[in-house]
């Protein structure tokens, strides 16, 4: 039983005052934050260390107005039809004639994960890409130090300039909208720095890829740049009573110790101007889509922003309700995380611990990531060694190292051509997921009211839909 918290009488309907309230001037904070421009990081003018620590390049800043942005971005998806196959606007594509793409890396982690991020990194090094790094504040600010001399001790790091470290870490509330706001802020570290990229990957320190970069950049050279690996079902059943309906305050949105969401006994009704969506909190999303979320001009993400503050298990639902319930973006959800994933049946809340006894199946589901793994877990040796070839320590090799193997060596200690691949068999697994998930009968299901089974990965239609 709860205290009364000094509202009168501790009776059962004024309980969910003060929390209700809370979440009030918490949604308009974010209001006022998001239209004030405020979710872009701070200043790096000399001096000013707080939110990056690590910046071993000069950057170039995006001079890009929101305006073009916008033209460029309905302008790519001017010829999309809802009625039409959403192949023809989103998947038949020729991009083989553009340049490699490049994927920004999003890498998360807490208390007691600063070695296995920087086993993570190496797994998923290449010179091409963006990587930003996360401890949250759970972590003790040694680790988070730790991390960052890792980092800038690197000579490749330091030499590419694109692996950065956030020093002031973000309090992650697990099932919070706190892990959302992570992300945009990471998001709009790369907007505002002008980096190039074409994807956003977030990844934990619990997973770890299963093909190399090369085997990742070559089969993503070929596809169209506008898909965006989300995967989503439409809001129904259980969860509707259990995660859009209570009124809820994350205490990490103004607090600075991690505590449990705050619930009470009301609830509120769904909304009637939108739909609601859910899936996976593990996204490959395109940098025009993260653009809208991030600048939103015509105001769905910041008024969905608002609403998934109060909404448990935000961030298996907030990036997949704006994208289901955008007109412009709706054609380019593919769903499907890119993960493999090991679920009961029926699934529970969380996945299982993979082990050596899974290594054929992620093998065999050609998917690039997987999650989640113990720390240090023999499995992980075998994956280094027969999928990434790659040695302790050392970076994963691809056609851009251009060093020696000898005596043990890091062939990746020397720096070739960025934009030269050597796919593995893990490219052919890869370009096998995506034939299936870019097929007509598997997008069909996209944004619909069809379900989704985390177990067989594929819709379904349910029970009193048929």
């Amino acid at each position: 039983m709860r205290k009364s918290w000094g509202l009168g009488r501790p009776s059962g309907d004024r309980r969910w005052l003060l929390p209700f309230a809370a979440s009030l001037l918490v949604s308009a904070a974010l209001f006022l934050a998001a239209a004030c421009g405020l979710f872009s990081p701070p200043s790096l003018a000399d001096g000013d260390d707080d939110s990056i620590l690590i910046d071993v390049a000069t950057w170039d800043t995006a001079s890009a107005a929101e305006s073009e942005i916008k033209n460029r971005l309905l302008d790519s998806n001017s010829d999309s039809d809802d009625g039409d196959n959403p192949d023809d606007a989103a998947v038949n594509s020729d991009a083989s004639s553009a340049d490699p793409p490049r994927i920004a890396y999003l890498l998360e982690g807490t208390k007691g994960d600063g070695a296995r991020m920087r086993r993570a990194l190496q797994a998923i090094y290449h010179p091409r890409n963006q990587y930003i790094l996360h401890l949250d504040l759970e972590a003790p600010p040694r680790e988070r130090i730790d991390l960052a001399m890792y980092v800038k001790g690197d000579a490749m790091f330091s030499e590419v300039g694109n692996v950065r470290v956030i020093a002031k870490g973000n309090l992650v509330t697990y099932k919070g909208p706190t892990m959302v706001a992570c992300t945009l802020h990471a998001v709009s570290i790369l907007l505002k720095e002008g980096l190039e990229w074409d994807w956003f990957i977030n990844l934990s320190a619990s997973d770890y890829p299963l093909v190399t970069q090369d085997d990742i950049l070559h089969v993503f050279s070929s596809l169209p740049r506008n898909l965006n690996f989300i995967e989503h079902m439409q809001l129904s059943g259980w969860k509707v009573i259990s995660r859009a309906k209570p009124i809820v305050v994350d205490p990490g949105l103004y607090l600075s110790k991690k505590f449990d969401l705050t619930m009470t006994t009301e609830r509120r009704e769904l909304p009637t101007s939108f739909k609601l969506y859910t899936g996976s909190a593990w996204i490959m999303l395109t940098k025009t889509f993260l653009e809208y979320c991030i600048w939103g001009w015509d105001n769905l993400p910041r008024t969905l922003l608002m609403y998934y503050v109060n909404f448990i298990s935000s961030p298996e639902g907030y990036f997949h309700t704006v994208i289901c319930n955008s007109d412009e973006f709706r054609g380019t959800a593919v769903g499907h995380d890119l993960h493999y994933i090991a679920w009961d049946y029926p699934p529970k809340q969380h996945p299982n611990m993979l082990s050596m006894k899974d290594f054929n199946k992620m093998v065999k589901s050609g998917a690039p990531f997987a999650r989640k793994f113990p720390k240090d877990d023999k499995v992980l040796d075998k994956i280094d060694r027969e999928l990434l070839h790659r040695s302790e320590g050392q970076f994963t090799p691809g056609a851009w190292c251009d060093g020696s193997s000898e005596g043990g060596a890091d062939p990746c200690s020397s720096r070739g051509e960025d934009s030269v691949f050597e796919p593995s068999p893990g490219a052919e697994r890869l370009r096998g997921l995506m034939k299936k998930v870019l097929s007509w009968d598997y997008r069909n299901g996209s944004c619909s009211s069809l379900g989704y089974d985390q177990t067989k990965r594929d819709w379904y239609v349910p029970k009193g839909r048929g």
